[in-house]
């Protein structure tokens, strides 16, 4: 992912699924990014793919409060990225701060991509961090 731009993949809409490529902190194991990210794409859900929000956090993207827009218990934007913490100050620092309860993180760092990629297509396992 090169692009500064956010980009969309899948059909449908399996709720609101955002995929961090942790592209210029380069925190996130390679074959776990590689992984989710194929795994997403297989799964024809429908997902947005963001390069890095560090970098868009530290620009203040408008795209960052698109994506939280709307978010709330009942359609949670599920996030697959880094630690939690790190994501929601994240976009705090931003200005468009995530509702409590209106969304999912999905840590790459310390989950394998199986559970990583299980959270965010909301399918059975361990409560994500929120």
């Amino acid at each position: 992912m090169s692009d500064r731009e956010p980009r969309t993949e899948g059909r449908g809409d399996s709720g609101r699924i955002l995929y961090c490529h942790c592209a210029y902190a380069k925190v996130v194991p390679v074959e776990t990014k590689r992984e989710v990210l194929e795994q997403l794409g297989a799964s024809g859900a429908a997902f947005e793919a963001v390069p890095d929000l560090c970098e868009m956090s530290a620009r203040k993207d408008p795209a960052l409060a698109r994506l939280c827009a709307g978010g709330s218990e009942s359609a949670k934007l599920r996030i697959a990225a880094c630690y939690p913490r790190a994501v929601r100050w994240l976009f705090h620092a931003a200005g468009t701060p995530l509702a409590k309860g209106a969304f999912e993180v999905h840590n790459m760092r310390e989950q394998s991509a199986s559970e990583v990629v299980a959270g965010v297509l909301n399918q059975e396992g361990e409560p994500a961090a929120t």
